[in-house]
């Protein structure tokens, strides 16, 4: 069974994100967390949050196994906040504050079934 968690608005760049992502798609949730303590980036810090979260939603909602595995993981581009800057000559040099939402899917067996 596949169970999902969602974090929406991570004040993060996808591109950021998706080159950590890649590194833990496919992996056993034990082995992509103890991955992502490791990566000295706020994008795992984010990432190593929604994995959690996926997996306490298979545990308590569904009385999954704790052998899960992260058969999905996805970042998909949010919102972008627009700003600007004065430039020299009276230019405007725009700033865009890019987001990300994040969707982590785990999959595993059910307890009893």
């Amino acid at each position: 069974m596949r169970v999902k968690a969602c974090a929406y608005d991570v004040g993060m760049s996808p591109l950021k994100l998706r080159r950590v992502a890649d590194r833990i798609r496919g992996k056993r949730t034990e082995e992509a967390l103890s991955i992502l303590e490791f990566i000295p980036s706020p994008a795992a810090r984010a990432l190593y949050k929604v994995i959690r979260s996926a997996c306490a939603n298979a545990e308590n909602n569904f009385q999954m196994a704790s052998q899960l595995r992260v058969c999905e993981i996805f970042v998909d581009k949010g919102h972008t906040l627009k700003r600007g800057r004065a430039g020299s000559r009276g230019y405007f040099y725009p700033i865009l504050r890019r987001s990300s939402h994040i969707t982590v899917v785990v999959e595993g067996e059910i307890i009893g079934a």
